[in-house]
């Protein structure tokens, strides 16, 4: 390897995470983080547990779909 593609390969990686920072940082600002726990109501809490159940699930999902893709 050479200067020039070691420099870029660290230049990637950073960028990747800069940018990942900015669409996450939009993101939250577009749909907002949510309320605290404090201020929710009983159904509302329950309502964001079972949101973040069913999140969980479809990530285990798309891990199971790209594994399965592999092959």
């Amino acid at each position: 390897m050479n200067a020039n593609q070691i420099i870029n390969m660290i230049m990637r990686t950073v960028m990747r995470q800069v940018i990942n920072k900015g669409v996450n940082a939009g993101m939250d600002k577009a749909f907002g983080k949510g309320k605290a726990r404090e201020d929710m109501t009983p159904e509302e809490r329950q309502q964001a547990q079972a949101a973040k159940k069913h999140a969980g699930n479809a990530q285990k999902a798309m891990r199971a779909a790209r594994r399965a893709g592999r092959f």
